[in-house]
Formats: structure tokens, sequence, C-alpha cells
């Protein structure tokens, strides 16, 4: 069981969240202009490292706000919370 830190509400049981797959993927600046392929692309393909990665997560049963967290893959060790718009701390994923 993981005890996710969330930005606002502090840290909670990992029940209370929703996992939204990598941060920091940009949208497309013309989706329309996208070939099938590039559009699959952007919606299915994601790293998927093992170590540090830079996840979405959602507090359902809380603030319901999303929210990005460093985690370690290997170990699920969670390294850090913080809130869209702020700077990645640290690491490269």
């Amino acid at each position: 069981m993981l005890l996710i830190p969330c930005p606002w509400c502090g840290p909670r049981d990992e029940t209370e969240f929703h996992y939204g797959g990598q941060a920091h993927v940009p949208h497309p600046e013309d989706p329309a202009g996208l070939t099938d392929e590039e559009w699959a692309g952007y919606v299915f393909y994601r790293d998927n490292p093992e170590g540090e990665f830079a996840e979405r997560w959602m507090h359902g049963t809380g603030c319901r706000r999303w929210f990005h967290m460093l985690r370690d893959t290997a170990t699920h060790e969670v390294l850090t919370s913080y809130r869209p718009g702020e700077p990645r701390p640290g690491g490269t994923r």
C-alpha cells in the first residue's frame, strides 16, 4: 500500500487516488493535422522506464485535484509530489 502525498491534503492512502498516466506529455499543437499514426502515438504510447518516473494522479476522494508525483517504478517508492505548473523537481523523465 502506498502513502501518497497530495500537495493540497497531505499524505493519504493510495485507495483515495486515481492514476492518470505519464506527466508532462505536451498536447499536440494541431491535433487535426496529425496522421492516424501520429495521433495513436500521442494517445497510446508512453515511456515505461525502470526507476524515477513522473506521473499524474488525481485525489478522487479528497480535494479532487490533479497533481504530479515522482515515483521509482522499480521500488514503488514515492519520491515527491508537486502541483501542475510547478517545475519538476530534479530528474529527466
